[in-house]
C-alpha cells in the first residue's frame, strides 16, 4: 500500500517535471562522432577539449570537430581521465596515457608495457582517479597505484569485486562488494564501514555532505555516515528513486547532485535531495540509459549514453519547452494575464500558472489557429481563426464570428470602441452595458488587414505583404472608408507594421520606413534600419516591448533590438546571436513576450524558449581560439600535416595550405564564428563566418603569417592564433638558378659580342669585297671602255680595210672591165697584128697574180682567218676555189665575180657549182649563205 502511494507520488512528480522548461540540450549521434554507441567515461582537458571513452576508442571533441583515436588493442575503452597534459585511459588488458605531439595528434603510451605489469586474464579498467602524484587505475579485482614522478607501481588486490573507486576531497574510497567500504591511507587499505545497510548494495558514488560521507547506491537511494553510523538520507527521496536504477552520478559545483539512471534519463537534486529537474527521452534526451556524467568548466553537463552523447547547457541563459507530443503545436502568440501564462498556437489556446511547472491546460472552444492575445484595459481578447474571443476565468466567449481576427486596437484612445483587422477588412467593436459586441464593418475596404496602425484620428495605414501599404481615410462615425490609396513605399515579403514611440514604422528587406505626417508619406529611417539585416533578411516583423520600450526585429542569425538612449535621443542598438534554425520560430509570425526582469518568451514551432537578456548581455564568456591542424597539399602528392608550434618552409609546388581551428563552445544557442587573414597575401580580415577551416590554393612564393580570431555570441576571443610559413621560390628563381642565369647571360652576351664582331668583320669583308668588286667592275668597265675604244679603232680599221678592199675590188673589177672593153675594141681593129703587143700587155694585166695577192692581203685584214678556217673545213679547196669563196664572202654576184676571174658569168656559175660539190653541200643549202655564216 505504501509502495503504491509512493508510486502515485512519483508519477505525479514526474508529470509536473515533464511540464518544465529545460535547459538546451545538444545531441550527438554516432553519425556525428563516427564511433560506436556506448560512451563509458568523460573528462576535459585544461584547454577545454572534451574526451570520451567509447567502445571504439578515445573520442576528442573541440567544439567544431570530432576525432576518434582507436584503442591500440582495438578493445572497448572503459575509462578516461585528463590529468595535467596527459589523457589517461583504461581498456581491456591495458592502461596508459595519450599525449599530443607537435602536429596536434594524440599518441598513446602503454604503462602496462612500459612497467611490464602482469595482469590477470580478462582484466578491464573501469575507473581512473588521481591524488597528489598518484594515478589510480581500478579493475574489478585490483587497484594499480602509479607514481607519475618516480614511475613506481603498487597494487591493491581484492578477492571480492571492487565496484568503483571514489575521490572525496583528498581521500580515496572504494567498495568491496559484500565486505564494506574502504579507504586508502598511507598506501594501504583501511575499512571505513562494513554496515549491513550498504555492504551488499552497489555503491555508485560517494560525496561530501556537510562534512559527512553521502553514499549513493544503485537501487536503494542515499545513505549518510554520521559519527561512524550509516543511516538512510532523505527517506522521501529514497521512495522517489524507488523505481530508478542509478548507474552514474556527479556532485555539481553548485552543491546539487545529478543522477544518471539505467532507463529514466537524469534526475537533478538540490543539496537537500529535492528533485529539481528530470529529463529523459520524453522531453529532450536521445537515450534514457546514462552510462557516464561530467560537468565541464562552464557548468555544461555531458552525458555518455548507451546510444550517443548529450550535452545539457545547465547554466545557459536559455531554457526550452519542447512540445514533443505535439499537443501545443506552433506558438504564434503569448500573454501573461492574471498570474497565468497563455499560449496561442495553431492548435488553440493553452494556459498554466506562471510559476508552475505543470502541463499546459487547454481552453475549451478555442480549437484551431490563434493569431493574437491582447490585454486591452484589463480585458483579455483572443484573435482567432473563428473570430474574436474574450477570455474570462479561463473560459472563452466568442463575441465576433467574423472569420480571422488578426489584432485589435483602440479607436482614438476611446475605451468603448475597438478596431479589429480581419481576413476581409476592418471591423468595429462596441462596448455596451459592459459587454463587447460587433458593431459594423468599415465598408469600402475588403483587403486582409493583419497589420494596421493609426496615423491620425481618422486615417490608418494597412499593410498587406503581397499587395502593399494602403492609407485609408475613415468617416467620422467609423462606418465606412471614404477613400484609400496605395502608398509609394515598396511592398515587401513578410513585411511588418508597428507604432513605436509615436511613429508608425513599416519594415521590409530594404530597412525601416517612418511615416512622416508632414509629408504624408513613408521615409526611410537610417537609424532604425539597423534593425534589418538585408543580407540575412528573414522577416520584417517588428515587436514593441511594452515594458522596457524596446523594439525587436529578427534576422537569419540574430535578434536585433533598439531602445531609447539614456543620455540622448538617439537609439541604442544591440544584437543577440541566435540563428533562426536554433530558435525555430515561424518566419513572418515571430512573437516575443517579456515575462519579467528582462526574461523573454519566444514562440517556436514545437513549443517555446525563454532567455535571460541580462545573462546574454553579461558578456562573461571567455573565448579562446586554438589552432588544431595545418595541412599542406601538393599536386599529385599525399597531404602532409605540418607542425603547429614551428614555422615551415614549403616548396613552390606545395603551395596549397589549409588551417583548422576551433573554439570550445558547447552552448547550443551560442554560435561560434571566425574571421581570418593571411598577411603577405591579403592584409584585410575576412567577414565573420561559421566555417572553422580555410584553404589557400596556389599561393605565390613569399613569407606569410596566418591569423584567426573567434567569436561566441558577442564575445570575441582574447587571443589570436598565428602561424608563420614561407613558400620557397621555384627552382628557376633560386640563387643557384639566378647565378646560372647570370653565367648564361654573360655567355650569351659574349656570344652575341662575338657574333657581332663576326658580323662586323664579315660586313667589313663584304664591304671590302664590294669595294674590290666595284673597283674590279670599274677596271672591267675601264677595260670594256678600252676594249670598246680598241674595238672601235679595230672596227674603224676593218671598215677602212673593207673600204680599201672594196675599193681594191672595185678597182680591179673596173680595171679588168676597162681592159676587157679595150681588148674588145682592139680586137675589132683591122690590123690585129699591130695590136698584139697591146693585147698581150692587157692580158698580162688581167691575169696578174699581183692583183690577187693584193686582194688576199686586204681580205685577210678585213676577215681574219676566214680562208684558213674554210680551208680547214674543206681541205680539198684549191687556191681558185678560195678566191671564189672570198668573193662570195664579200657577197659579190656572179656578174661581179666574172671580171675578177677574167671569165664569163656563166663560167662563174660553173665554178660555183663545182665548189658546192667539193663542199658536199645539200641541195637546199645556199652556197653564199653558208660562206657568210662561217
Amino acid at each position: 500500500m505504501i509502495s503504491k502511494k509512493f508510486f502515485i507520488l512519483f508519477v505525479l512528480i514526474s508529470s509536473i517535471l515533464y511540464g518544465q522548461e529545460i535547459p538546451p540540450i545538444q545531441i550527438f549521434t554516432t553519425k556525428d562522432y563516427k564511433a560506436e554507441d556506448q560512451n563509458w567515461s568523460i573528462s576535459q582537458a585544461s584547454t577545454n577539449e572534451m574526451y570520451f571513452a567509447n567502445n571504439k576508442g578515445l573520442l576528442e571533441y573541440n567544439g567544431e570537430r570530432w576525432q576518434l583515436y582507436k584503442t591500440p588493442n582495438e578493445s572497448i575503452l572503459r575509462s578516461v581521465r585528463v590529468i595535467n597534459d596527459r589523457i589517461y585511459s583504461g581498456c581491456y588488458m591495458d592502461f596508459g596515457y595519450w599525449e599530443k605531439d607537435n602536429f596536434g595528434k594524440l599518441n598513446y603510451t602503454s604503462l602496462v608495457e612500459e612497467l611490464k605489469v602482469e595482469l590477470v586474464d580478462d582484466e578491464q579498467f573501469w575507473n581512473i582517479v588521481s591524488l597528489e602524484n598518484y594515478i589510480l587505475f581500478q579493475s574489478l579485482n585490483h587497484i594499480y597505484i602509479y607514481n607519475n614522478i618516480s614511475g613506481e607501481l603498487k597494487v591493491i588486490e581484492s578477492q571480492n569485486t571492487i565496484t568503483k573507486i571514489y575521490k572525496v576531497d583528498e581521500a580515496i574510497f572504494y567498495q568491496k562488494f559484500n565486505e564494506g567500504l574502504f579507504m586508502i591511507e598511507n598506501g594501504k587499505e583501511k575499512l571505513v564501514t562494513d554496515s549491513d545497510l550498504i555492504k551488499d548494495k552497489v555503491v555508485i558514488n560517494i560525496f561530501n555532505s556537510n562534512g559527512n560521507l553521502l553514499i549513493l547506491t544503485k537501487e536503494n537511494g542515499f545513505y549518510v555516515i554520521k559519527n561512524n553510523t550509516v543511516e538512510v538520507w532523505n527517506l522521501k527521496l529514497k521512495q522517489t528513486l524507488f523505481h530508478n536504477s542509478i548507474y552514474s552520478s556527479i556532485q555539481l559545483r553548485s552543491g546539487g547532485y545529478l543522477l544518471g539512471t539505467v532507463s529514466h534519463g537524469i534526475i537533478l537534486l538540490n543539496e537537500d535531495g529535492e528533485v529539481r529537474l528530470k529529463i529523459d527521452q520524453t522531453n529532450g534526451l536521445s537515450n534514457n540509459t546514462v552510462l557516464s556524467l561530467f560537468e565541464d568548466r562552464r557548468g555544461n553537463i555531458w552525458l555518455g549514453l548507451d546510444n550517443g552523447i548529450n550535452n545539457i547547457n545547465l547554466n545557459s541563459p536559455f531554457s526550452v519547452y519542447n512540445d514533443e507530443s505535439g499537443v501545443l503545436g506552433t506558438v504564434y502568440t503569448s500573454l501573461v494575464y492574471d498570474g497565468k501564462l497563455y499560449l496561442g498556437t495553431n492548435q488553440g489556446l493553452f494556459y498554466r500558472d506562471i510559476k508552475s511547472h505543470n502541463q499546459f491546460n487547454f481552453i475549451e472552444g478555442t480549437e484551431g489557429q490563434v493569431w493574437s492575445l491582447q490585454n486591452i484595459d484589463n480585458t483579455f481578447f483572443c484573435g482567432h481563426d473563428k473570430g474574436t474571443f474574450i477570455i474570462y476565468n479561463n473560459e472563452a466567449k466568442l463575441i465576433s464570428e467574423i472569420q480571422g481576427t488578426w489584432q485589435l486596437q483602440k479607436i482614438n484612445a476611446q475605451s468603448d470602441f475597438l478596431l479589429q483587422g480581419n481576413y476581409n477588412g476592418l471591423y468595429v467593436l462596441l462596448k455596451s452595458n459592459g459587454k463587447w459586441l460587433l458593431r459594423n464593418k468599415l465598408e469600402g475596404f475588403n483587403i486582409s488587414s493583419r497589420y494596421f496602425e493609426f496615423v491620425n484620428q481618422n486615417e490608418i495605414v494597412v499593410n498587406h505583404e503581397y499587395k502593399g501599404v494602403y492609407k485609408l481615410k475613415i468617416n467620422e462615425d467609423f462606418t465606412a472608408v471614404e477613400s484609400f490609396k496605395k502608398e509609394s513605399v515598396p511592398k515587401g515579403d513578410k513585411s511588418g507594421l508597428v507604432t513605436y514611440n509615436g511613429h508608425v514604422l513599416y519594415a521590409y528587406e530594404d530597412g525601416v520606413y517612418r511615416y512622416d505626417t508632414k509629408r504624408e508619406s513613408f521615409q526611410r529611417d537610417s537609424s532604425l534600419s539597423k534593425l534589418i539585416d538585408s543580407k540575412y533578411y528573414v522577416s520584417g516583423k517588428l515587436i514593441k516591448d511594452q515594458n522596457s520600450d524596446r523594439l525587436w526585429a529578427f534576422s537569419e542569425n540574430t535578434l536585433n533590438y533598439v531602445e531609447p538612449g539614456k543620455m540622448s535621443s538617439n537609439y541604442r542598438s544591440s544584437s543577440l546571436s541566435l540563428p533562426n534554425d536554433l530558435r525555430k520560430t515561424k518566419v513572418g509570425y515571430e512573437n516575443l513576450l517579456e515575462l519579467d526582469n528582462n526574461k523573454y518568451l519566444m514562440g517556436a514551432t514545437n513549443g517555446y524558449l525563454v532567455f535571460d537578456l541580462d545573462k546574454l548581455n553579461s558578456n562573461d564568456y571567455e573565448v579562446s581560439i586554438a589552432l588544431n591542424r595545418i595541412t599542406n597539399y601538393a599536386l599529385n602528392q599525399e597531404a602532409r600535416v605540418l607542425k603547429i608550434d614551428s614555422t615551415s618552409i614549403l616548396t613552390n609546388k606545395s603551395n596549397n595550405i589549409s588551417f583548422e581551428y576551433s573554439v570550445t563552445n558547447f552552448d547550443k544557442f551560442l554560435n561560434s564564428k571566425y574571421k581570418y587573414r593571411l598577411l603577405g597575401f591579403n592584409n584585410n580580415w575576412s567577414d565573420w563566418v561559421e566555417d572553422s577551416t580555410v584553404l589557400y590554393e596556389n599561393l605565390p612564393y613569399g613569407n606569410y603569417t596566418f591569423e584567426a580570431k573567434a567569436k561566441v555570441g558577442n564575445a570575441v576571443s582574447g587571443n589570436t592564433i598565428t602561424y608563420e610559413f614561407e613558400i620557397s621560390k621555384p627552382w628557376f628563381l633560386t640563387p643557384l638558378a639566378i647565378t646560372i642565369y647570370v653565367l648564361i647571360l654573360v655567355l650569351l652576351l659574349a656570344i652575341v659580342h662575338w657574333l657581332n664582331q663576326q658580323h662586323y668583320r664579315k660586313q667589313r669583308a663584304e664591304l671590302l669585297k664590294k669595294k674590290e668588286r666595284e673597283l674590279e667592275i670599274k677596271g672591267l668597265e675601264n677595260q670594256k671602255q678600252l676594249m670598246q675604244f680598241k674595238n672601235q679603232n679595230l672596227q674603224q680599221d676593218i671598215e677602212n680595210k673593207n673600204r680599201e678592199l672594196g675599193m681594191s675590188t672595185m678597182n680591179l673589177i673596173n680595171k679588168n672591165e676597162l681592159l676587157n672593153e679595150i681588148k674588145k675594141e682592139l680586137v675589132k681593129a683591122k690590123r690585129i697584128e699591130d695590136l698584139k703587143s697591146v693585147i698581150k700587155l692587157i692580158n698580162n694585166n688581167l691575169n696578174t697574180t699581183d692583183d690577187w695577192k693584193l686582194f688576199e692581203e686586204a681580205f685577210n685584214n678585213a676577215d681574219k682567218d676566214f680562208l684558213k678556217k674554210i680551208k680547214s673545213i674543206h681541205p680539198s679547196l684549191t687556191s681558185n676555189d678560195l678566191r671564189l669563196c672570198a668573193y662570195l664572202r664579200l657577197n659579190l654576184s656572179s656578174k661581179e665575180i666574172a671580171p675578177l676571174l677574167n671569165i664569163s658569168p656563166k663560167s662563174v656559175e660553173v665554178k660555183r657549182y663545182r665548189l658546192r660539190k667539193k663542199m658536199n653541200l645539200e641541195h637546199d643549202v645556199n652556197l653564199t649563205n653558208y660562206i657568210l655564216q662561217l
